[in-house]
């Protein structure tokens, strides 16, 4: 189930974005990003509609991803 980000609030919007940041591990070249900027990101993703953030009922867990694998 899509969550509408805009629904959450600000403070707890960026703890699941840093949260899911910190555990992607993505590469991103040479040129290597803070995890500022990583969250200025995710966060430009969503208010884009290229990412969604999702509520997993069955592991009880919400996850950020592109909204092209979102198979709901």
């Amino acid at each position: 189930m899509i969550i509408p980000w805009q629904q959450i609030d600000p403070e707890t919007l960026d703890n699941l974005i840093e949260s899911f940041v910190l555990r992607e591990g993505t590469d991103y070249g040479e040129q290597e990003r803070s995890l500022a900027q990583k969250v200025a990101d995710v966060k430009r993703q969503l208010k884009q509609g290229d990412a969604v953030l999702v509520w997993s009922e069955l592991h009880e867990t919400v996850n950020i991803m592109p909204r092209t694998q979102f198979k709901g």
